[in-house]
């Protein structure tokens, strides 16, 4: 008998915001996401600049939107939701990957949980949960604090199918990483796949339903979540188990969830979900669910930032260097991440990397977003390609230099403002 299920469909833009009505419901998304709790759509953005399959599509969030208010859900009841990290910038990122334009759109109301948003205590919001915990007690030894608007409320995850350079690939359990954590998230970097098994059990202790919808219109393979290269997959997914639903993109990736994806092992290992796929119930295209796209995965051509990764969290920098990264001398890491990914890697490689995708109807799309015409269905018409999407090298550089400074004015070790967002010590 299945343990879990997960819906997947193929999807196009003529038919995806049907189509995203009808993924929901064929995973029962109604069952888990009650009618009179506020409902947070976390949205997934792991680069603040347009990248194919790194953040949460327009046409994904715009999808769950119009599905939850076809069904009747009120609208005064859903918001987006938006963490913070030290070398993404989550405001420019909403613009840039137009995430914003669809919040607007709606009217919701747009959370960022690292302003003006009241953190507590873990201890104080799961109590003797912290015993079962992995990892976290012996990362955070004087506690961490995480929302306290999380609390009751549901919660939707909108990831992507992508590779991931720490944990192979990255989907749903992931997606909490960012929300239930600090800015010292990078702290939880050598232990990550522990991490995420306990972020899991938080969610399900504080969350009045947790469900996951799953955009594989793009899907990356590489060294994501960032420097990827995108292809053009046309599925989509969905599903209340966290752990099932990254099985079945981690098979879709061509990867063995269970040998292959440590986090899925130990979810699944605790009880947390599903990650064996036969015991997965399939709804809606199984043919599409069992394509094997035979993706290399992130190890096999890791960028210098992601090899420097490795061996600063399980290599030989680990014993010369990681230490830094807990103390004042912290933000030379998120300055090079910076120079790397926005100053160098975006500027010089994405126009090549991003090119096939933006030619793509889906692309196109993208480009032509809130000026296309739209039904019921979703877009008949994408518009034409435009090759001054991109930037020009100037451009890219001077938005880089100015996430430089942002990262630096917001690194938690140069600014000591306290606020009802630092990480609360549990007594």
């Amino acid at each position: 008998m299945p343990r879990a299920k997960v819906a997947i469909l193929r999807t196009s833009p003529a038919t995806v915001r049907s189509d995203y009505h009808e993924l929901l419901n064929l995973a029962e998304y109604q069952q888990t996401i009650a009618r009179d709790a506020d409902t947070a759509l976390k949205v997934n953005i792991s680069w603040h600049f347009f990248f194919p399959a790194s953040s949460t599509t327009p046409w994904q969030l715009d999808g769950v939107i119009a599905a939850m208010l076809a069904d009747g859900y009120d609208k005064n009841l859903i918001h987006a939701c938006h963490n913070r990290t030290v070398v993404i910038d989550s405001h420019l990122g909403e613009r840039e990957n137009k995430q914003l334009d669809v919040v607007e759109k709606y009217g919701l109301r747009n959370i960022h949980l690292y302003e003006g948003e009241e953190w507590i205590g873990i201890k104080e919001a799961v109590g003797d949960l912290t015993k079962k915990f992995l990892c976290l007690n012996e990362v955070y030894p004087k506690g961490f604090s995480i929302p306290r608007r999380f609390l009751g409320e549901n919660i939707i995850h909108l990831p992507t199918v992508k590779t991931h350079v720490f944990t192979t690939t990255t989907g749903a359990m992931k997606n909490a990483f960012g929300g239930l954590l600090n800015e010292h998230r990078h702290w939880t970097h050598p232990v990550i796949n522990e991490t995420l098994v306990d972020l899991l059990m938080i969610q399900k202790q504080i969350h009045r339903g947790v469900f996951a919808v799953m955009d594989g219109t793009f899907a990356g393979d590489g060294p994501g979540p960032r420097c990827m290269l995108p292809h053009v997959k046309n599925v989509i997914l969905a599903s209340a188990d966290q752990v099932a639903i990254d099985a079945v993109a981690a098979r879709l990736m061509g990867f063995d969830p269970l040998a292959d994806c440590r986090y899925i092992r130990l979810a699944h290992d605790a009880g947390l979900g599903c990650g064996d796929p036969r015991e997965i119930e399939i709804v809606g295209d199984a043919d599409a669910a069992r394509e094997d796209w035979n993706f290399v995965g992130p190890y096999k051509k890791m960028t210098f930032a992601s090899q420097m990764q490795h061996k600063i969290y399980w290599g030989g920098l680990k014993r010369p260097i990681e230490w830094s990264l807990k103390t004042w001398l912290a933000p030379w890491a998120y300055v090079a991440s910076v120079l790397y990914h926005d100053l160098y890697w975006y500027p010089a490689r994405s126009r090549k990397m991003m090119d096939l995708a933006l030619r793509s109807d889906w692309g196109r799309l993208f480009q032509n977003w809130g000026r296309v015409e739209e039904n019921e269905q979703g877009f008949q018409n994408v518009g034409q390609h435009h090759p001054e999407f991109q930037r020009n090298l100037s451009a890219m550089l001077k938005q880089g230099a100015k996430v430089l400074g942002t990262c630096l004015l917001k690194a938690p070790e140069i600014d000591r403002r306290k606020q009802k967002t630092e990480p609360l010590k549990d007594s």
